[in-house]
């Protein structure tokens, strides 16, 4: 007499749970509207943040099947940012119009920002209260980036290097995207935003990748966009301290806090803004001390 085993059903992998805040989110996974079978699996990926596009990625023609799909898949529970058309652009308001007051939706990411009203108006014909992530990506918007960073509703800047290049005539070269990006973290500064978040490496060589990471977090920048899965544990872990600063940042709070938080000299606050910030993106980003 045989026997037959009940088929064993496994469950489809829930998505990954994303505990990083938006503030200090340092992969930002762009994933083409027109791809939503897509969602899901982006969803449960490795980036702290995931953007559907609903701008470049998509064919005027698809526009609107596009942010249906879109917004169909943020009211059946999923979550994410948006890459919004400009304001300019013929899609605009069906945009803004489609995605407000939806529960899913985290913020968008407006294209082609290059004044501060733009954010503002963003911002109001959403609802007043979501994040618009300011996306500068022209020699217009990067001499007016002071001003969008201390817009009404402005969250975090950055930076569309291929639309700069391509409206500047620049070379993607480390010296030419210099001053783009020191431009797009003083703004920062003066806005009091977090960090600005670096334009994607594109192509699959991760070696470069990580060069242009590294690159990314010496202009001072604090986040990239990325165009595939397996970017995001690179930018991930360059972006992050590494374990030697941690261990560093330990051992100066341990002694600070053994002398009784006593400033010695003028070396010790720096030092001490640094450890600090170090620890606190230590404890986000699950980086443990060097042994």
């Amino acid at each position: 007499m045989s026997s037959t085993a009940p088929d064993v059903v496994t469950p489809a992998p829930s998505p990954r749970v994303r505990n990083i805040p938006a503030e200090i989110a340092r992969s930002w996974l762009l994933v083409p509207a027109t791809k939503p079978e897509s969602f899901d699996e982006a969803a449960g990926s490795r980036a702290d943040a995931i953007v559907l596009d609903i701008e470049d990625a998509v064919d005027p023609v698809n526009k609107a099947t596009a942010r249906e799909d879109v917004v169909r898949w943020l009211n059946d529970g999923g979550k994410a940012w948006v890459r919004i058309n400009d304001v300019h652009s013929d899609f605009w308001a069906d945009d803004v119009a489609g995605l407000r007051n939806n529960p899913g939706l985290l913020g968008v990411m407006l294209a082609k920002t290059e004044n501060a009203e733009q954010v503002k108006e963003t911002y109001h014909r959403l609802d007043g209260k979501t994040r618009v992530l300011a996306l500068v990506e022209s020699a217009v918007g990067i001499e007016e980036a002071n001003n969008i960073a201390k817009a009404e509703g402005a969250f975090r800047l950055a930076f569309g290097s291929g639309d700069f290049r391509r409206d500047t005539g620049m070379s993607a070269d480390r010296e030419a995207m210099a001053y783009p990006r020191a431009k797009l973290v003083v703004a920062s500064r003066v806005g009091n935003l977090p960090g600005p978040i670096d334009g994607p490496t594109v192509g699959t060589n991760h070696p470069i990748l990580r060069e242009q990471s590294a690159i990314t977090v010496s202009m001072g920048m604090t986040g990239k966009l990325c165009l595939a899965t397996d970017q995001t544990t690179i930018i991930n872990e360059v972006i992050s301290p590494t374990p030697t600063d941690v261990a560093w940042a330990t051992d100066f709070m341990a002694d600070f806090d053994a002398r009784g938080g006593v400033i010695r000299d003028g070396s010790d606050l720096p030092r001490l803004g640094r450890a600090q910030k170090i620890m606190k993106l230590a404890v986000a980003f699950g980086v443990q001390p060097a042994v």
